[in-house]
């Protein structure tokens, strides 16, 4: 079963969330903000996505400008960024896909054809 972890306002996470219906496929839905993923299942994503860390950060997000992590993150160690990823679910980039042996970042139509049809 698919993982999809979105945040409602987000037209971005609409438009994923209505591909996956017109598409027929299933998943389980899960609030970012409120149920946002832990440091260990964001690290168990992380290996499976094959995508560097810095994929699954929200560069757009209000809080990544207000902390000014554009500038911080180089610096940070792996850790770090784990870290700061588990404590707001608002600095996941998302819609965050999660399936059995994949992971994906974004909405990003042809890479969810791809995976999922």
């Amino acid at each position: 079963m698919l993982k999809v972890y979105c945040y409602s306002k987000c037209t971005t996470c609409k438009k994923a969330l209505k591909w996956l219906d017109e598409h027929g496929i299933s998943y389980s839905l899960a609030d970012i903000k409120a149920d946002h993923p832990d440091e260990k299942t964001l690290r168990n994503y992380y290996s499976v996505s094959g995508l560097p860390l810095k994929r699954f950060f929200n560069t757009s997000g209000q809080i990544y400008r207000d902390l000014e992590l554009s500038k911080k993150l180089p610096s940070m160690s792996e850790d770090e960024q784990f870290a700061l990823l588990a404590s707001d679910g608002m600095l996941v980039k998302r819609p965050l896909l999660a399936g059995d042996d994949y992971v994906l970042t974004g909405f990003k139509e042809e890479e969810w054809k791809e995976k999922l049809l």
